[in-house]
């Protein structure tokens, strides 16, 4: 993801974020900070989000760009389900040759 995406997505989650204490709390933060919503600096973080936002909904409909493409599979027809070290040994045989010794 680019450095403008980025930028675009943490802009677009302050306003998100601003619009959940305007709904929640009436309190207006970006307001508050720059002087009440007509000062020219909130105005300016507010198309900056509103960018963001436009931004951010272009990412939204693009292609994954990210996801990797598998181009060549391997086909196991025989898949070895033994254990991972090996063949299990067979201990009725130690225990046949034990019991001849001990005849």
């Amino acid at each position: 993801m680019g450095a403008v995406r980025r930028i675009a997505l943490a802009l677009v989650i302050i306003g998100a974020l601003n619009w959940g204490l305007i709904a929640f709390f009436q309190f207006d933060l970006v307001a508050s900070l720059f002087g009440g919503q007509g000062a020219f600096m909130s105005r300016v973080v507010y198309a900056l989000v509103a960018i963001s936002g436009l931004i951010c909904l272009a990412i939204l409909f693009s292609p994954d760009e990210d996801r990797e493409v598998v181009t060549t599979r391997r086909h196991i027809s025989n898949p070895n389900l033994n254990t991972e070290f090996g063949e299990e040994p067979d201990f009725t045989k130690e225990r046949k040759i034990v019991e001849k010794d001990e005849d």
